[in-house]
């Protein structure tokens, strides 16, 4: 048996997981241990914004999630060609120090 299918895990993905969370906002935080990244919907016109899900990550993680983001943005980009950044409004924050994405 080779070390790869010695290390295959079962992950499973139940019915309301599957069916995801918008987000239109990324709040990201660390400290030293730990990167936190919260994802929100905010709505034209609505003052108040929950956060949707929070994902918790080692710094080593965050690494690799953002190396997998980056393979899997330019993937997309060969089929579908370049995805735009436009411009977006300054949403007022008040999380304390974060950074957006």
């Amino acid at each position: 048996m080779t070390e790869t299918a010695q290390q295959q895990i079962n992950i499973e993905l139940d019915e309301k997981t599957a069916e995801g969370i918008y987000s239109n906002l990324a709040i990201i935080n660390h400290s030293a241990s730990e990167f936190v990244l919260d994802f929100v919907t905010i709505m034209p016109g609505v003052p108040k914004a929950k956060v949707k899900a929070r994902i918790v990550l080692t710094p080593q993680h965050a690494k690799r999630f953002l190396k997998a983001l980056g393979e899997n943005i330019h993937r997309f980009e060969l089929t579908n060609g370049e995805i735009k950044d436009t411009e977006q409004p300054q949403i007022p924050l008040n999380f304390g120090p974060a950074g957006q994405a």
